[in-house]
């Protein structure tokens, strides 16, 4: 495989190619396998943006009447959980046209709203348009005029999916064969984004008047423990809330609701909408904002500033009794953050809890919008 790089702050880290990408090439290596009857150890294809690479075939295997080809996905410096596996093309012969179908390991559609029509293999489009130009630039190269049957499939790929978001979002039994560009970049945040904004539009294609975000595992058990019924409605975006909101505003959603520990939505209360550790933290500083701005003792904000954790710091306002002063400033802070976001396109709120405290705040609109969520 060709290397190429890309800086991740001071870091130089190698890229890699998706799915796509390798089904691609393991396509094109089996048709030209099939045509000329020799076996391909390298072969080229084109990414979608017009850029040609060469990828190594790690099997090529001719029969009678098919020809397999395969691929050792290669991730670069990204930590994707499909780095390694193998990806299989099997090509035969037709009459006309490009037939793609998904063999063992690749999954099955089975809820409106994905990139492909329910019941078909989840290839999404754009491999499957690099799949289609690579099989019938062997087709030119070596002058045939028919069609190919393509079989793509993922020996390992039932297994894997099981760590994935594939059964969340409705695609079972299987990987996606999935890629945008062709091109892995390494840490890309655009693969979180996009699963964000394929799950939301699952929602919308349900009928959800409301799109429910929470942000992990503590938001999810929280919706299923206290606001069961939201639990089959929400959507996981992790720390990229501000993505997630601008994708629920271009999907039409007018009400979109937030739930999550106070661990994370505590930086709403200074604008942060991407929470990641990396980008802000702000959590204590946050809170001390708040709490200056309630009226608190200056000798209480200093004992806030050595805790280590929300909660921690909760605990001493609880004990001191000015935890409610603090929170309803920060309500109203999250409330105006949020707001600013929306630019008056779709009603929004936020519901924070804590484990050691419960339900902590509700911003405007949250009460009415949860209403709206469970008729």
């Amino acid at each position: 495989m060709e290397e190429r790089f890309i800086y991740c702050g001071t870091k130089k880290m190698r890229c890699g190619y998706t799915t796509g990408s390798c089904a691609a090439a393991a396509a094109k290596a089996a048709a030209e396998a099939l045509l000329t009857g020799q076996n391909v150890k390298y072969t080229e294809i084109l990414l979608p943006k017009g850029e040609r690479i060469m990828l190594e075939i790690s099997k090529c295997t001719i029969y009678k009447e098919i020809a397999a080809c395969s691929v050792i996905k290669d991730s670069g410096d990204d930590p994707d959980i499909t780095n390694g596996i193998e990806i299989i093309a099997e090509v035969s012969l037709i009459e006309y046209g490009v037939d793609i179908v998904g063999g063992n390991g690749v999954g099955t559609v089975t809820k409106a709203g994905l990139d492909q029509p329910v019941g078909m293999a989840a290839i999404n489009s754009v491999p499957r348009k690099m799949i289609a130009q690579s099989v019938m630039d062997a087709a030119e190269m070596h002058e045939y005029r028919g069609g190919f049957r393509v079989v793509i499939s993922v020996p390992k790929g039932e297994e894997l999916a099981k760590k994935t978001f594939n059964p969340r979002i409705g695609i079972l039994g299987g990987i996606s064969i999935i890629g945008t560009t062709g091109i892995v970049e390494p840490m890309s945040s655009s693969a979180m984004i996009e699963t964000i904004r394929t799950e939301a539009n699952i929602r919308r294609q349900e009928g959800r008047k409301v799109l429910v975000l929470t942000v992990g595992n503590y938001s999810d058990r929280f919706v299923f423990e206290k606001l069961p019924q939201l639990s089959e409605q929400c959507v996981m975006c992790s720390n990229f809330i501000g993505d997630a909101i601008d994708i629920g505003i271009t999907l039409g959603f007018e009400n979109i609701l937030i739930c999550g520990h106070i661990g994370k939505l505590v930086k709403l209360g200074s604008g942060i909408m991407n929470t990641h550790s990396s980008y802000a933290d702000g959590r204590i500083e946050t809170l001390i904002a708040c709490g200056a701005l309630a009226g608190l003792d200056n000798s209480l904000l200093c004992r806030l500033s050595d805790c280590a954790t929300t909660d921690s710091a909760l605990d001493i306002l609880y004990e001191n009794g000015q935890a409610q002063r603090l929170l309803d400033v920060l309500t109203e802070r999250i409330h105006s953050y949020l707001q600013a976001r929306v630019k008056g396109e779709a009603k929004i709120g936020a519901v924070v809890f804590s484990y050691q405290h419960d339900m902590l705040l509700k911003t405007g609109y949250a009460d009415e919008i949860l209403d709206l969520a469970v008729k």
